[in-house]
């Protein structure tokens, strides 16, 4: 007969002790029990043991000071840490400090049992996804750079190398979130100007009287608050790249000067005189239509060829979808080297999901979505079931039924859910929150209700 996972349960109450031990051999598993802190750090030093249902106090170390000791195989073997009166302090202290998660006093054994299934679930992942992407020790950090093995990509690496070592203003174009920045960074780091300083300006950030004095400084006085002489971006990118991001958000006033530096290749300072030679080569980017712009006087067209000499179009990641897995992956190894999660990684299911997506807001609502992902999977593995729910139906901007009306009401995934989550609450406020009354109303078994209150968040309100 085949012997289930070794839990530990550490607890100085010997009643609680021994109800957790015969619940979890009733479920097959087998268990090692520790009433005090110091018992429990000896018996998490056996690597037969595979997980641990810990509590907060006992005598000798407290369960804060095991998961501290504990702390380098978290991953390995995942703590589930008990707290009374619902938590507070030492709660959140635990999960800082790695705790898969935690269970309140008095706890309902049903939830015990989910728990610890998706504790042991986590750990079986996470060993295996350890041996499919193991990488090399002497790889390199991940960095902010530009991902892609895609023909969309590989043109996008084409043009960078082709007008980078070219003087020349440059034009990215591109969605919200594609990158351009990135893009720009390129243009920088593979140019003669590398050694140079590499200015950045959101054009959208600031009003025009504010933005004008952002990109060509000011003297002392030129308006209040101008306290002291200020150089702006264009005399600190001198020798260097002064990027212009959503250029298109810019005033025509402010067009018309950005077009004397490009032109001229001089300026004055706000409320200045003396004019200034201009060395900094300009990247401007722009998620909207500059040449349509130009044409209903919105945008100068002498500014908008001026800016065009040559241009780089980054793709949305719609059109470049083979390359969502790659890119997943090395915003994932981001994450974990920003925030010392070793055993972050995603799951096989997890990648399948992310290319299934649409992903209108691009490479910045996956970053968004993989942060939080990474979160509530707690620097572990990421499953499709941490990546949330799609917030709005996946069709393409250019399909006319997206646009009729109730078309979000034929996400039926989404409408069923929504259905099931109303009725579940209901049958709970008619069984006043009794999980077994509830559970008899819906013709499910108590387990499965949990299981779907976890799901849907359902709680019961305070008072």
């Amino acid at each position: 007969m085949t012997r289930g996972p070794v839990v530990l349960v550490a607890d100085d109450d010997p009643a609680i002790r021994s109800n957790l031990a015969l619940l979890l051999r009733s479920e097959g598993y087998q268990v090692r029990e520790a009433a005090d802190g110091d018992a429990a750090v000896a018996a998490l030093a056996d690597p037969a043991v595979a997980a641990a249902l810990l509590d907060l106090k006992m005598p000798g170390r407290d369960g804060l000071a095991v998961l501290r000791e504990h702390a380098d195989r978290l991953d390995e073997v995942p703590v589930v840490v008990v707290t009374a009166y619902g938590g507070g302090a030492a709660a959140i202290e635990a999960m800082r400090l790695g705790a898969y998660d935690y269970l309140t006093k008095p706890f309902d054994l049903d939830e015990v049992l989910f728990t610890l299934r998706r504790a042991l679930t986590q750990r079986a992942l996470a060993d295996q996804v350890r041996v499919l992407s193991a990488a090399p020790a002497d790889e390199p950090d991940p960095g902010e750079e530009l991902v892609g093995r895609s023909a969309a990509m590989l043109a996008v690496f084409k043009a960078v190398g082709r007008v980078a070592g070219v003087d020349e203003p440059v034009l990215v174009l591109g969605e919200s979130g594609t990158g351009k920045e990135l893009v720009a960074t390129a243009v920088h780091r593979n140019s003669p100007r590398a050694g140079g300083p590499f200015v950045k300006v959101n054009c959208a950030a600031l009003s025009p009287a504010l933005l004008e004095s952002e990109l060509f400084g000011h003297e002392k006085g030129a308006f209040t608050g101008a306290v002291a002489r200020r150089r702006g971006r264009f005399e600190q990118a001198q020798g260097g790249t002064i990027f212009l991001d959503e250029v298109g958000e810019l005033g025509l006033d402010l067009q018309a000067k950005l077009l004397r530096v490009l032109q001229n290749r001089t300026f004055e300072r706000v409320g200045g005189e003396e004019t200034f030679a201009s060395d900094a080569r300009v990247v401007a980017a722009t998620n909207r239509d500059l040449k349509a712009m130009a044409a209903a006087g919105e945008f100068r067209e002498d500014l908008y060829y001026r800016l065009d000499v040559v241009s780089v179009r980054l793709p949305p990641l719609r059109d470049r979808r083979d390359d969502i897995p790659l890119l997943a992956d090395h915003l994932v190894r981001q994450l974990a080297a920003r925030h010392g999660w070793p055993g972050l990684a995603l799951t096989p299911d997890a990648a399948a999901e992310l290319g299934r997506r649409d992903w209108p807001g691009n490479v910045r609502e996956l970053r968004n979505v993989l942060t939080r992902a990474a979160v509530a999977a707690r620097g572990r593995v990421i499953r499709a079931a941490d990546l949330g729910t799609v917030d709005a139906p996946d069709a393409p901007a250019h399909d006319p039924a997206a646009t009729q009306p109730g078309a979000a009401a034929l996400d039926l995934r989404a409408a069923v859910a929504d259905t099931e989550r109303r009725v579940i609450r209901q049958a709970l406020e008619q069984a006043r929150w009794n999980r077994t009354q509830a559970a008899r109303l819906l013709g499910i078994s108590r387990r499965q209700l949990f299981e779907k209150t976890r799901l849907y968040d359902l709680r019961e309100p305070p008072g």
